[in-house]
């Protein structure tokens, strides 16, 4: 029988997006998981001002913990920091609007390495409309530049919490693979936050990846939920596009109190209007069995007890995630 210990220590290990409360605590844990990298993405209302304070945070964030952190900037810096047994750090939005309404701030923030962008978060923005504004119109014109300014510079389109007609526009439009870094399948599940089947197609026919979320609120058992009920939602993800599409995103928001200024902050449609949903507020358990990165081994092992295989399970663990950052990071023209 496979060591399921010795497979995820030797597994490229890839988190598809956490919004955690960022310090040494945090980042200690990340090697006990055995985490090779992680989409640290908690940009979600910022303008360009704030989207620098982010970019220089984390400077500092890996300047001052280089023993246990690395920058990463393409697939070769994830497998470096693989064998120097350190975490990969990947800046990521939630949000485009530090973009604010200037096209060409696209690339200053590539250039600073910010490689993943959620098109918009919740509500609308200059692009398009999120899962929660009333009324979604689809990918805008502006949004058309965006997208295609991603595509040009090698930045990877995140569509999670994008609304549903302006994620479809935005796969059929993008000419690079696009991800949905941290979803649940509204067909097992029907909430706002889960996205269609259709959608899950589209990403994985134009190359992209799908990350089973942790969020208890998209799985059926809610904060009942256990590590098999991730699994089960993998498995619908799997049986419909493919082990190849498929991904981790936790959305682990470790160490955030709720309610906690942040997270309310989080819950308010640009940080200051109306609440959006009560996740600021409510008490949310990780489903047991993976509800801190110390609990990463228990996934993998949990995947092989099902039967998934050793090379499978290796996909679904990381290698995914590197195949569509290899793609989507290059210069699409």
């Amino acid at each position: 029988m496979t060591d399921a210990r010795a497979l995820h220590d030797r597994a490229i290990v890839v988190d598809g997006l956490q919004t955690c409360l960022w310090g040494r605590p945090i980042f200690e844990e990340m090697r006990a998981g055995g985490l090779t990298a992680i989409n640290v993405s908690t940009v979600l209302w910022e303008n360009f001002r704030e989207g620098i304070d982010y970019v220089s945070m984390w400077k500092r964030f890996l300047r001052e913990n280089d023993d246990i952190l690395r920058p990463v900037r393409s697939v070769a810096d994830i497998h470096a920091a693989k064998a120097e047994g350190r975490t990969g750090i990947i800046l990521g939005w939630q949000n485009t609007s530090p973009l604010e309404d200037k096209l060409d701030y696209v690339e200053i923030f590539k250039d600073l390495g910010v490689n993943i962008m959620q098109l918009t978060y919740n509500t609308q923005n200059y692009s398009g409309a999120g899962y929660l504004e009333e009324n979604d119109s689809g990918l805008t014109g502006f949004g058309r530049e965006v997208v295609s300014e991603m595509n040009r510079l090698g930045v990877l389109c995140d569509l999670s919490h994008v609304g549903d007609k302006t994620s479809a526009d935005t796969i059929a439009y993008s000419k690079a693979p696009v991800c949905i870094s941290h979803v649940l399948p509204r067909a097992l599940h029907n909430v706002k936050r889960n996205k269609d089947d259709d959608l899950f197609v589209a990403c994985a026919e134009k190359g992209g990846l799908v990350g089973i979320s942790f969020f208890a609120p998209g799985l059926k058992a809610g904060n009942d939920a256990t590590v098999e009920d991730v699994l089960d939602a993998m498995e619908h993800v799997i049986d419909l596009i493919g082990v190849d599409h498929v991904g981790i995103g936790t959305d682990f928001s470790l160490d955030r109190p709720r309610p906690s200024d942040w997270l309310l902050w989080a819950n308010k449609d640009k940080g200051t209007a109306r609440k959006l949903t009560e996740f600021g507020s409510v008490k949310i358990n990780k489903p047991e069995g993976v509800r801190r990165m110390t609990d990463m081994p228990n996934l993998t092992a949990r995947m092989l007890a099902r039967g998934w295989g050793e090379a499978n399970v290796e996909k679904l663990l990381g290698l995914n995630w590197l195949r569509v950052f290899d793609a989507a990071w290059k210069p699409v023209l």
